[in-house]
């Protein structure tokens, strides 16, 4: 199918720079990245960084632990101040 798109000129002139690059024409580079963009989409109404909230969870448990060293280290510097 034929169809006229409107890309930004330095977009349009990157995309066409890639497709050299890679030896390919640069209508095919263009379905390439429609592809790409149509198989990692996310969820229907889902904010792109919604995919990384949560990943981090495991390490609440190391945070905990640090905060206690933490309070440890100063009240140890609390009873030499005050001795």
């Amino acid at each position: 199918m034929k169809t006229t798109l409107e890309i930004p000129d330095a977009i349009c002139r990157r995309a066409k720079s890639k497709a050299a690059e890679r030896g390919i024409p640069f209508r095919q580079f263009v379905t390439e990245a429609v592809e790409y963009k149509l198989s990692v989409s996310p969820a229907k109404g889902a904010r792109p960084w919604m995919r990384h909230v949560g990943k981090l969870k495991g390490l609440h448990q190391e945070t905990e632990r640090i905060a206690q060293r933490i309070e440890e280290a100063f009240e140890q510097v609390d009873v030499e101040t005050w001795s």
